[in-house]
């Protein structure tokens, strides 16, 4: 595998990894982190570029939002150029704002429009509580039952991941019933990463929209969400893109719908026409694109975290990104091969994450060595070890520090 970095780009690749804070064990010595698609690290630029905000907050107070260098007013703006890239769309399609999962919902309340048999959501089973939460709640508003109008595909039986072609199956065995599809890009337990062109193609060709969560998927995998006709999809910014906990979220709604005003949804000023936002009137008006779904003036302190980490993506374009994904992912497999017992769950079709279990069920003792030994990966009920290794982040020493801590845990090595 290493024929596919070059000693140019292994070069870049160590200068962006030295751009991230690490964190250290009490013995002050640098853990390696595989904990990624739960928290990204912090990147080193992030202190400057809030101390930045503060520092204009200080000294110009409100005058900030107009006169600051990176001016508050369309701040969210500065980070749509590397948003849109990765996510394989245009400017106009995407905008930073909110959280996953009130963009979720303000996406459903525009793209789930259930009429006559047409009411139900097809979702992977076991997909992250809180998407179930967001479909769940958004049924019964519209006064519909969960329990009869969330179709879930299982994975077979015997298997950890979903099979493409069931899910389309599913898709068109429903054809007369659905009203939207809804996946993760990438499946947060078992790292499985979806094919979203052809989910998005088979509920198209029925007739439905396609919807995705991309906690998982955005700056880990390669998305080209404008080229796949994707409907929209929503993301957080605290996994992969290292926005920092809680940090402001995103979301892509495809050109087509731009001008769409025929589409329902919840309005806020910070959505309403940018030229005559501060007229104080009556009457929704749209932007255009993907910011006329925005509610409100964003967390400037959080953007400015975001806009740190980014800045770090831009350095790497899309294909060379996925090349040191795939190299690291290859070593990190190699190592979990050694030992037989460990049953990796993640499909060929993965993201930087590779789930695993024990087939001695003895996982938490495992997560608890791998800890005490320098190794921070993170455990899921039930009885799963996840552990990504990060493209922009994760060292080759890190590679060797979690084998070395997995043989003396199998192997007493």
């Amino acid at each position: 595998m290493e024929e596919f970095l070059t000693e140019e780009a292994q070069n870049l690749f160590k200068k962006i990894q030295n751009e991230f804070q690490r964190p250290v064990s009490d013995k002050g010595e640098a853990l390696a982190y595989f904990c990624g698609n739960s928290l990204g690290l912090q990147a080193k630029g992030t202190s400057a570029a809030i101390s930045e905000v503060l520092n204009d907050w200080a000294e110009l107070a409100v005058d900030g939002h107009f006169i600051a260098g990176r001016r508050w007013y369309d701040y969210p703006t500065l980070l749509t150029p590397s948003l849109a890239k990765l996510c394989g769309a245009k400017e106009s399609e995407v905008a930073a704002m909110g959280t996953l999962t009130g963009n979720l919902h303000l996406m459903l309340v525009s793209f789930f429009q259930p009429e006559g048999k047409r009411t139900k959501i097809l979702m992977e089973a076991g997909a992250f509580p809180s998407d179930h939460y967001a479909v769940e709640t958004q049924l019964k508003f519209r006064g519909l039952n969960p329990s009869e109008n969330i179709i879930e595909v299982f994975p077979r039986e015997g298997e950890d991941s979903l099979q493409t072609e069931d899910i389309l199956k599913a898709i068109h065995d429903h054809s007369d019933e659905l009203a939207l599809v809804l996946f993760s890009g990438v499946q947060f337990l078992s790292g499985q990463a979806f094919e979203i062109q052809a989910i998005t193609a088979a509920a198209h060709s029925i007739g439905v929209k396609a919807g995705f969560d991309l906690a998982h998927a955005i700056g880990n995998i390669r998305l080209e969400l404008h080229q796949w006709n994707v409907d929209f999809a929503v993301w957080c910014s605290y996994k992969y893109l290292n926005g920092g906990p809680g940090s402001v979220a995103g979301i892509f709604v495809h050109e087509r719908y731009a001008s769409d005003n025929s589409l329902p949804r919840f309005g806020g000023w910070f959505g309403h026409d940018e030229s005559r936002r501060f007229l104080l009137e009556k009457g929704f008006n749209p932007i255009l694109g993907a910011r006329g779904w925005q509610l409100s003036n964003e967390n400037i302190l959080s953007l400015a975290a975001i806009r740190a980490s980014l800045e770090l993506f831009d350095l790497v374009n899309p294909d060379l990104l996925e090349k040191r994904r795939n190299l690291l992912n290859y070593k990190l497999q190699e190592i979990i091969n050694q030992f037989q017992e460990i049953l990796t769950i993640t499909p060929k079709s993965r993201g930087a994450q590779i789930s695993v279990k024990l087939r001695t069920g003895n996982e938490k003792a495992l997560f608890a060595h791998l800890r005490d030994n320098g190794v921070v990966v993170d455990f899921r009920e039930p009885g799963i070890l996840r552990m990504a290794a990060t493209p922009l982040y994760t060292t080759e020493n890190d590679i060797s520090k979690l084998e070395a801590a997995l043989k003396t845990f199998f192997r007493g090595q």
